[in-house]
């Protein structure tokens, strides 16, 4: 339940905006959410969110979790960690709008509407948490500016929280003031239930601790290290010595020399284990290949050159470890030896070496340094410290030591409990924030190298604490495990403390707030807060004592106003503390400019301009041997701005000078806001200001701006209505079939059939439409149903073996030789459906041509082959027949033919007959005529399986030889009429280009047809070339992006459901043993006829129409090139900018230049020119930008060339195996290897990094000698720099764009530049080691692996290792690069028995996964599992001898089983 004083100030806030002045602990957050529960049920607010700021990072996981708690409303919680990507619009939309209250940090919340993401006026309720910081350039700030643009009917209600609203005592009005302009809000505290407050918010008792200055001389080594490593100090070694004194000074006068030492040892110790690490990995590389860098014969010589002051250093280390270290002794100089003594593999550092080396982290208080630590080796201010813990220690004592550095909290945190006095008393943490320390912080550029420094620079002192560390923390300190903290100002506001016996501030106060906000720890009865003042130290102890007496004085300021006037919006006004150096002048402030993106919203101010710009340069790709690309800020009171020169902007659009103001800062923010309106207008940044457009996909708008629909609420499976030809309607059509130029029967429907001529066991069947079928009126049904019952009885013959209840769609009939019906041939047929006992007439003209029927085996038919009239029942079998084992053939058949419901009928009275099993043809499966194989164009020459019969046992059937023959193609004919007539309905309706009908056929047949034509990767880059002549001042980062958001999942799921793309998809399978052809089951013949529709219902997954719309531009390229896919792109509404050709669209006048000499050889070679195509991103000149656009294209064009070699080299690969073929041919070290072997062009790359050079220098002869077998086959060995494959790749597409967007010609340089590559590329690659890996988890059902990485070295900053989990065991690693064995995974596994056939294609749950989960990763169970069986999919290919045939026929043996031929055909795959 609320206190009386929680519901005054509930209250007051129902009426009016208002910040509540409550000390801390007071329970301002309940009164936050009392608000939000009063809000959310306001019919005004309908449709609105609760936005509930904090000022860090743990305090979102905590309010969040309150708020959760407190109410049932949906609650979303947004920081650093978490949040979604800047450029994710539609996630951001979904986020908001699927919660009531969103939990974040000010910074994101200000993203957010700068990139009108979201709106001020769709919130009800914005809470400020510690909303003191609303003040000049913070955050906070930024929001409200943003608040007083909205009209004030829209604007919501703001609800602030503070204990401390005046920062500046001399001008307590004024701040006051100041804060409610900023807030648009009265400041407000409890009148009426003030004793209730002060009996839950006590005051602590104030003390003052002096100490006496730290003296000149400690009783403490000598020397001490700072003087020993001082005598080593080198500038060719990359340490930052002048940082590093300071902050050993800062140590020494604030916690003496053993602190001093302490915290230069931890920061030197991972900085020289990290130079040392690099060295040797750069050692180890020059011996050549990778794999070997562990075997023992490769370990040489040291290297030459390490630099002697390195050993020195790390020998000093090494040396006072035992001081300063508790972890085992290194031995990380093990690496500088003489070249006269060669280290060993056991010497060497290894990862588990490494791990030992480099365990040294800054001071934390999970481990205590080694030794005792006596007060003689601290300062007067540790020792006055020592003696306040033991004045107030007790058991139950909690307490908290503010500190202003992060060092000076680490290094006292670990010591406090070696000191003898405190030792068994104190469990202490430090508590710090989540920033970096000091350091370079810069990357070595050329000319670093040039100076011999021995590494890049490192970052390896003073951490900052992760959230999740600061949160275990204050839970072991809430919990009793630790009773004191060392905490920064991090722990002054916000954070949930357990109420403390004792505060203590360590180092001087510099502020009220920090005043209020620390002493407000302190809030028990009996709690008691320590001010440490330095004898003689005036000025801290007057700010103090200012502090104090001022404090009731501000509190009435507040506290006694009655209706305060409060600005209507904020002017300019300072709101300084303080002390504070430098204030936004206001004239500064007076000429500031909004920016407002009239279509969208997006607003551009000064406060946001510099973020933006960081942002661009952030996407900027750059790799290992280039700095990251970063803006550079000159001038002072006038600044120019230079971006970097790897944006592809014209040289004059790279450098932009800002306006004159009164600070550095507002100079700094001026010229950036010029440069972001520029770059706007340069359509750099999209109109909501943001670099890229969407978010792996998830973008709301296509490359062209075109808007996509939502398709959340498409559902997973789709049932659509397919277009259907079969069906019946008041105009029928008659179609002749013809075998082998012979007209054998006709074909009936409602739907005139596209002609059409497919081949099959070396018949050719073709169809016609020859004219409409018109019955009288009177007779119509009648007709109707003759043609029904004859048919029926057909398919039962020849196709199914089984009856048929429902009505058909299209009916076989016999004809006369005119080509008419001949009803008397079906009149007998339905007269006798099983066929007559009467031979009469039968000659041998009728051998091996007339259909007959035992009796005794219903449904089976058979062909007369000879009738046997020396041979009856009763005759005996001669050796070796089939029937020899019985006495007589009428024994054999009384065994064979008997059932327990009916008894064997055999006559004896009668000749027995020779017959032949028709073979029936239950599948649909063809081949197309381009596609076919021998099996289809010669005539099956293996005997058929001959079967003798009584005769008076058989009916001969009255079906034709012409008819039952055209029964058996039917449902060939019946597959591919459907086939083309869906393909046809597509062009014409979706006004698709005249692509190949067998193209667009594959292109719409999804896997579950079987038929392996597979649709699943027909891609086209048609794409790539637009958006980069779309967007021509945008970077490799952006346009890969718009091509992400071009092509993704939901992209083209949205195009093809806005064109009705799902129409005409073919997902019906190929067997028909239950026949497809029919009426719906509750429709008669005369109201089908009636209701006619050429639609039929089917369901297929939703993903289908993504693949189908790749695979239909794929097969619009196939048949008519680039020009034709780009009709075919622009039909589908593919972001492809027109139809117009590329030559004609992207043409310009050819420009003469020199060459420069550097260039001539390879441009004679190449016949083009390439200047721009060689430029690594290093060497910045005036002409323009690097090679990485062009890289872009080239990759593309790379990608489509190899991939049409493959698909016309392998027509019978599967799509699994031609992506294997692919990825070998295009990955990093095949076209390095190219780059270098056949082109020679590392020595035309101009290159301005020494690292780069020397990389590429070390790697240029391993490639000259790899052979392209080996680089096919073990590529994945080798790592040359990216540079390389990236040169080659820009060269790629220099050509394509200086030859006017030619693509043939472009890829006939791609076939001969890499023929020998192409040559010896198979689809039987073996697969390198983590493949084999995932294949061998997905046939053996194991769920349970991942890939962990993790650190050998915790101060390298990245992960180096890995290793193989099974069921949470660690079977391989932690190692850097080695062959996984396979060998005792299956020992680990209880996932289920190795099932070493494949999974089904149909693995719901799988597919699901790959579609709802974007961003896999191998390092979870799922992933890995989803990932492995994807891997399965794509390698599975089954040999020849495991192919069935479509031609493979039923068995004749008496068990009646049968047989469906499927064919794996050959598929396509061209990637964009």
């Amino acid at each position: 339940m609320p206190r009386k004083y929680q519901e005054e100030i509930f209250i007051r806030a129902q009426s009016s905006n208002i910040i509540a002045a409550l000390d801390t602990g007071s329970g301002k957050t309940y009164i936050s959410v009392l608000l939000i529960k009063w809000i959310v049920l306001q019919p005004h607010t309908r449709g609105k969110v609760v936005v509930f700021l904090v000022p860090k990072v743990a305090l979102v996981e905590q309010q969040a979790a309150f708020i959760t708690s407190q109410t049932p409303l949906r609650v979303r919680k947004f920081h650093g960690r978490l949040d979604l990507e800047l450029s994710d619009r539609a996630n951001w939309k979904a986020a908001f709008e699927g919660a009531d209250v969103v939990v974040m940090t000010a910074q994101i919340f200000l993203n957010v509407l700068t990139h009108s993401h979201w709106s001020i006026d769709r919130v009800s309720l914005i809470i400020f948490d510690e909303c003191h910081h609303t003040r000049k350039n913070h955050a906070y700030n930024g929001i409200m500016r943003e608040y007083f643009q909205v009209d004030p009917v829209e604007r919501p209600k703001i609800f602030g929280m503070t204990a401390s609203p005046i920062w500046n005592p001399k001008d307590a009005e004024g701040s006051l003031q100041t804060l409610e302009r900023n807030l648009d809000a009265t400041v407000i505290a409890v009148r009426e239930h003030v004793s209730e407050l002060l009996e839950n918010s006590p005051r602590p008792v104030e003390l003052i601790k002096e100490y006496y200055p730290p003296p000149d001389h400690y009783l403490y080594l000598n020397p001490n290290l700072w003087d020993t490593l001082s005598y080593f100090r080198s500038d060719n070694v990359d340490i930052p010595w002048d940082k590093l004194l300071m902050k050993y000074h800062v140590t020494r006068n604030s916690l003496g020399p053993y602190c001093a030492d302490l915290f230069i040892y931890h920061d030197l110790r991972p900085r020289i284990s990290q130079i040392l690490y690099q060295m040797e990995t750069s050692w180890k590389e020059q011996l050549g290949d990778p794999l070997t860098l562990y075997d023992d014969e490769n370990y040489g010589t040291a290297p030459m050159d390490v630099d002697g002051v390195l050993e020195q250093i790390d020998a000093i280390l090494t040396d006072f470890q035992s001081w300063f270290d508790s972890s085992p002794p290194s031995h990380s100089s093990s690496l500088l030896h003489s070249s006269s003594s060669p280290p060993t593999p056991t010497s060497t550092i290894t990862s588990s070496t490494l791990t030992a080396v480099t365990s040294h982290q800054l001071p934390t208080a999970q481990s205590t340094v080694p030794i005792t630590v006596p007060l003689a080796w601290c300062s007067p201010k540790v020792k006055a410290l020592t003696e306040v813990l033991l004045e107030y220690y007790t058991s139950t004592f909690h307490g908290i030591v503010f500190v202003e550095q992060r060092q000076v909290a680490a290094c006292l945190a670990k010591i406090l409990g070696n000191v003898p006095e405190l030792r068994g008393k104190i469990q202490c943490m430090e508590l710090v924030g989540h920033g970096g320390g000091h350091g370079s912080g810069r990357h070595n550029s050329a000319s670093g190298g040039a100076r011999g420094k021995a590494t890049v620079s490192v970052r390896a002192d003073v951490k900052g604490m992760g959230l999740a560390r600061q949160q275990d923390t204050v839970k072991m300190f809430r919990e009793g495990e630790l009773n004191l903290l060392i905490a920064t100002s991090v722990a002054e506001e916000g954070l949930d403390f357990p109420a403390c016996d004792l505060v203590i501030r360590f180092d001087p106060l510099h502020h009220m707030v920090g005043y209020v906000q620390s002493r407000g720890r302190a809030r028990t009865k009996s709690s008691s807060f320590v001010i440490m003042v330095q004898a003689g130290h005036t000025a801290h102890l007057s700010r103090y004592t200012m502090f104090q007496s001022s404090e009731p004085e501000l509190k009435r300021v507040y506290q006694s106003r009655e209706g305060p006037t409060r600005p209507a919006s904020p002017g300019i006004s300072s709101d300084s503390e303080e002390g504070e150096l430098e204030e936004d002048d206001p004239e500064d402030l007076a000429v500031r400019e909004r920016y407002i993106v009239p279509s969208t919203g997006a607003v551009l101010t000064y406060g946001s301009a510099i973020g933006i710009i960081n942002y661009l340069c952030s996407l900027i790709p750059h790799d290992a041997y280039t700095p990251p690309p970063m803006p550079k800020y000159s001038g002072d009171y006038a600044a120019v701005l230079e971006l970097p020169a790897s944006l592809p902007l014209p040289i004059d659009k790279l450098v932009y000078r800002g306006p004159p103001r009164n600070s550095k800062r507002e100079a700094k923010r001026a010229v950036a806001f010029l440069a972001v309106k520029a770059l706007h207008k340069l359509d750099v940044f999209d109109d909501y200001l943001l670099p890229i457009t969407g978010s792996k996909g998830r973008s709301e708008h296509d490359a062209d701006g075109r808007r996509l629909m939502d398709v959340s609420s498409i559902p997973e499976i789709l049932d659509v209505q397919v277009r259907e030809p079969w069906t019946l309607g008041p105009r029928l059509r008659m179609h002749v079939i013809t075998i082998d130029g012979v007209d054998a029967a006709g074909l009936v429907t409602g739907t005139e059939l596209p002609e059409l001529e497919l081949m099959s066991e070396g018949h050719t069947i073709s169809l016609r439409c020859t004219d409409e079928l018109v019955f009288d009126a009177d007779e119509e049904l009648e007709k109707l149903r003759m043609l029904d019952d004859y048919t029926k009885a057909g398919i039962w013959f020849c196709v199914t073996g089984r009856p048929i209840t429902r009505l058909m769609t299209c009916f076989v009939v016999p004809l006369t030789e005119h080509n008419c019906i001949d009803f008397e041939a079906m009149q007998r047929v339905i007269d006798e459906p099983h066929g007559t006992y009467d031979w009469t007439g039968v000659t041998e003209a009728d051998y091996d041509h007339l259909m007959v029927m035992n009796c005794n085996q219903y449904g089976r038919a058979l062909i007369l082959h000879n009738i046997r009239k020396d041979l009856t029942a009763r005759s005996v079998p001669p050796p070796g027949s089939r029937e020899a084992t019985h006495a007589t053939y009428e024994d054999y058949f009384v065994e064979h033919w008997t059932r327990k419901s009916r008894a064997a009928f055999v006559p004896t009275d009668c000749p027995l007959i020779e017959v032949h099993s028709l073979p029936r043809r239950p599948s649909g499966l063809y081949r197309p005529m381009g596609r076919l194989l021998d099996v289809d164009a010669l005539r099956t020459h293996a005997a058929p399986v001959g079967l003798i019969v009584p005769q008076g046992a058989c009916r001969r059937t009255h079906f034709s030889e012409g008819v039952y023959r055209a029964f058996l193609f039917l449902p060939r004919l019946c597959r591919r009429a459907t086939d083309l007539y869906r393909a046809r309905e597509a062009r014409f309706q979706l006004g698709l280009p005249p692509i190949a009908d067998d193209l667009l056929i594959e292109s719409s047949a999804l896997p579950t047809t079987n038929a392996k034509w597979n649709n699943q990767r027909l891609e086209t880059l048609g794409d790539s070339v637009h958006v980069m002549n779309k967007y021509p001042h945008r970077h490799e980062g952006q346009l890969s992006q718009l091509r992400q958001s071009s092509v993704s999942n939901r992209t083209l799921l949205a195009r093809a459901k806005e064109i009705g793309l799902e129409r005409f998809l073919t997902s019906e399978g190929q067997n028909v043993h239950v026949w497809r052809y029919t009426v719906p089951e509750e429709e008669d013949m005369l109201s089908h006829m009636l209701n006619s529709c050429h639609a039929v219902q089917r369901s297929f997954p939703r993903r289908s129409l993504q693949d189908c719309m790749e695979a239909t531009l794929g097969a619009a390229f196939l048949t008519g090139g680039i020009e034709m896919a780009l009709h075919a792109g622009g039909a589908l509404g593919v972001s492809v900018g027109s139809t117009i050709p590329w030559s004609v669209r992207y043409s310009r006048r050819p420009e003469s230049s020199p060459v420069p000499p550097l260039f001539s050889e390879l441009q004679s070679v190449m016949g083009y020119e390439f200047h721009r195509a060689v430029t690594h991103p290093s060497f910045a000149t005036s002409s323009g930008a690097s090679y990485q656009r062009m890289e872009f294209l080239g990759d593309a064009v790379i990608d489509l060339v190899v991939m049409r070699h493959l698909f016309q080299k392998f027509p019978n690969a599967t799509s699994g195996q031609l992506s294997a073929a692919r990825s070998r041919a295009v990955c990093g070290p095949t076209l390095a290897s190219i780059a270098v072997r056949r082109l020679g062009l590392h020595k035309h790359l101009l290159i301005n990094n020494a690292e780069l050079s020397t990389a590429i220098n070390r790697h240029v002869p391993l490639l000259e000698m790899l052979m392209p077998d080996d680089v096919i086959v073990k590529g994945w060995k080798y790592d040359p720099p990216k540079a390389l494959s990236d040169v080659l790749e820009s060269l790629i597409g220099a050509v394509l764009i200086d030859s006017a967007y030619n693509f043939e010609r472009t890829a006939a340089v791609v076939e001969v530049v890499m023929s020998d590559i192409l040559e010896v590329l198979t689809t039987n690659l073996p697969r390198d080691p983590v493949s084999e890996l995932m294949v061998w988890a997905a046939t053996a059902g194991c769920k349970r692996i991942a890939f962990q990485k993790s650190q050998s070295n915790a101060d390298l900053r990245r992960n180096d290792s890995i290793s193989v989990v099974v069921h949470e065991a660690v079977v391989v690693g932690p190692i850097t690069a080695t062959n996984l064995s396979l060998m005792n995974l299956a020992r680990l596994c209880n996932c289920g028995k190795a099932v070493l056939e494949r999974p089904s294609q149909t693995d719901s749950s799988v597919e699901s996964a790959v579609e709802e989960t974007p961003d896999l990763t191998d390092e979870t169970e799922e992933g890995f599992a989803t990932l492995a069986k994807q891997k399965l999919d794509e390698d599975y290919a089954p040999s020849e001898h495991e192919v069935v045939d479509i031609e493979d026929t039923e068995d004749v043996e008496e068990a009646g089983t049968e047989r469906n031929g499927n064919a794996m055909e050959d598929c396509q795959a061209i990637l964009y």
